[in-house]
């Protein structure tokens, strides 16, 4: 027996009229699907393991249940068929609708979740490198209104508060002035002094997050490289991976020479996205060394696809 001769022969219940409330629905679908798919960044080519998320919407009251199986088919054949763009995105999620023309759909969005690979070379030593890994997330919506699609990039940095920078300067101060008096002081011991007791203080500093949201069309390239290293420059103290003592004072460096609030960092990384993103929004976050709760701030605005 042909396998679709054998699927006419069990019973399809979907089919079936539908007994219950007669009502619209905005959107039915699969959540959690489990997705290998490839990416074209770099100039090198990587496989990424995502989530997707795929739903349609249902507007005849009078169909009892959307194809499923369509949808997963559909996505796994997307995910074969070449590295992910935002073309093949609106050309799987107009096949999406298409496939439930007898269902009335006229919308399908998708979202997709993976984290991206990068080495990360070391400030200072030559040839020493490690991997990081940045959380990605990609929402699309296809309508008769035309196609969404908004890239979501999350990138560590870390950042320094200028009021606790401050403070312990004064704190210097004032410590080097007991020791030394407001006479001249003698180089050598100086040095010697501030070798030993220049921690007397030291700023707070505190692994930090920016997520940030961007709208692309449908004929751009996804260019998740480019957008990161453009944050990163922003903030000019991205998280390290594999260093070496020279490295971890260049760091040191980059830190006391970036000391930044939240709203700082927001207002950085916006100012940076602004030339380049017709839409763009970006939410910072300071995970305090200092307090038990979390500093943030946002800037920008973006139209939402998933609402």
């Amino acid at each position: 027996m042909k396998r679709d001769e054998q699927n006419m022969s069990l019973p399809d219940v979907a089919a079936s009229g539908n007994t219950g409330e007669r009502l619209p629905l905005e959107w039915v679908g699969m959540q959690g699907i489990a997705l290998p798919l490839w990416l074209e960044e770099g100039g090198h080519a990587q496989q990424v393991h995502a989530w997707a998320d795929v739903q349609v919407d249902l507007p005849d009251p009078h169909i009892k249940g959307i194809h499923m199986s369509r949808l997963y088919l559909l996505l796994d054949a997307f995910a074969a068929a070449q590295p992910l763009d935002p073309g093949a995105l609106a050309a799987v999620l107009r096949r999406m609708v298409d496939s439930h023309a007898d269902c009335g759909s006229t919308q399908a969005r998708m979202a997709l979740a993976f984290p991206v690979l990068r080495r990360q070379p070391a400030l200072l030593t030559a040839g020493l490198s490690g991997w990081k890994s940045y959380p990605v997330r990609l929402q699309a919506s296809c309508s008769p209104q035309g196609f969404v699609l908004s890239l979501t990039v999350e990138i560590g940095y870390s950042s320094t508060c200028p009021c606790s920078a401050a403070l312990s300067r004064q704190l210097l101060a004032e410590a080097f002035a007991a020791q030394f008096g407001s006479g001249s002081v003698d180089a050598t011991a100086a040095r010697a002094w501030l070798r030993e007791q220049a921690s007397l203080a030291t700023p707070h500093s505190q692994r930090s997050t920016a997520t940030v949201t961007v709208a692309l069309t449908e004929q751009a390239e996804l260019d998740l490289f480019p957008l990161i290293d453009l944050v990163e420059a922003a903030l000019a103290t991205p998280l390290q991976t594999a260093v070496k003592r020279a490295d971890e004072q260049a760091f040191a460096r980059l830190n006391g020479a970036n000391l930044m609030y939240v709203e700082d960092a927001a207002r950085r990384v916006q100012a940076a996205l602004v030339p380049h993103y017709a839409q763009a929004r970006v939410t910072v976050r300071h995970m305090e060394s200092l307090h038990p709760h979390d500093a943030v701030a946002q800037a920008g605005q973006l139209a939402r696809i998933f609402k």
